[in-house]
């Protein structure tokens, strides 16, 4: 039998943190708009629909993860995604959640089936 090492809890802290910053709906939806390529601060407004500081807040927490990677140019600051792991992780869970769905719309048919009979 393997024995297993015990994990740090400052290693526990940071993968904690990082899945934390997928916890966030709107963090999701800057990621899915930067799938395309790179974009300025002032595109991501307009697409997410809400503040400056909203969408400014949550792609420092994702740069800070090294999620994301920024640069200016000029006045502008554009992000792009640094860590392309990210969108593998992002479908492992969609598909998941599919096949959750998948499975419990089977139930329901093969509920509404019986009765029917």
């Amino acid at each position: 039998m393997k024995t297993v090492a015990p994990v740090s809890q400052e290693v526990i802290q940071q993968v904690a943190e990082y899945f934390s910053v997928l916890g966030e709906p709107m963090r999701l939806k800057i990621l899915n708009l930067l799938r395309d390529g790179e974009k300025c601060v002032q595109e991501l407004v307009e697409a997410t629909d809400t503040s400056q500081a909203n969408v400014s807040k949550h792609l420092k927490v994702m740069v800070q993860a090294g999620i994301l990677s920024r640069r200016s140019k000029g006045t502008l600051a554009y992000y792009s995604i640094e860590d392309d792991l990210i969108f593998e992780l992002c479908n492992l869970v969609c598909d998941r959640l599919a096949s959750r769905i998948e499975q419990q719309a089977r139930h329901f048919r093969a509920f509404s089936f019986a009765a029917k009979r």
